[in-house]
């Protein structure tokens, strides 16, 4: 009777092993391959992240224009959240204000707008994707990125072209603070 406990037992623990080694490898192989949290540091995309949010990223994504994209800092050893603005082969441009991709205006309402400088004409300077980087239209390969709360963001404006093999992934959800749930959104 106490052999046949004894065997149980050990099967019972065998069996809990087995279970904790497989939930080890599928979330270890989940956050290697799909998806990972981050921890968002900075106001640079203040109003769609707060300093301290934690968000999920996924690493299978198609990367599209308006998505919020988690890279390795081409200038630091760290990673960087910024909003997609210019895709391989667009056209760039800010012009008293307004976006300009390919000749097409877009209405940036996810910009941060406030500001404590009543002088402050302008929230995003004027440029062309020729002033900053030198290049007529974002090659292959690249993509052109700003922060959200452009007064306050190092983005492509100070550091240049963001390589595609430098993306982690893209933001899909804060997951932390609760009152800051929210899925991720193109604009």
């Amino acid at each position: 009777m106490q052999e046949e406990k004894a065997t149980n037992l050990k099967k019972e623990i065998l069996s809990y092993i087995k279970i904790i080694v497989i939930t080890a490898i599928i979330v270890l192989g989940c956050k290697q391959f799909l998806f990972t949290p981050i921890k968002v540091q900075g106001a640079s995309m203040y109003p769609t992240y707060h300093d301290k949010d934690i968000i999920i990223v996924s690493k299978t994504s198609k990367i599209e224009r308006f998505d919020q994209i988690i890279f390795q800092s081409p200038i630091e050893d760290e990673y960087y959240i910024k909003r997609v603005i210019g895709l391989p082969g667009d056209k760039v441009e800010m012009k008293d204000d307004v976006l300009y991709v390919n000749g097409k205006a877009y209405t940036e309402d996810y910009v941060n707008r406030e500001t404590d400088d009543p002088n402050q004409l302008r929230i995003t300077e004027n440029f062309t994707l020729e002033q900053l980087v030198d290049q007529q239209e974002v090659p292959k390969g690249m993509y052109f990125v700003l922060g959200d709360n452009r007064l306050k963001s190092s983005d492509s404006r100070h550091y240049g072209l963001i390589a595609e093999d430098a993306v982690l992934g893209e933001s899909k959800l804060i997951v932390y603070p609760f009152s800051h749930f929210h899925v991720g959104s193109k604009e």
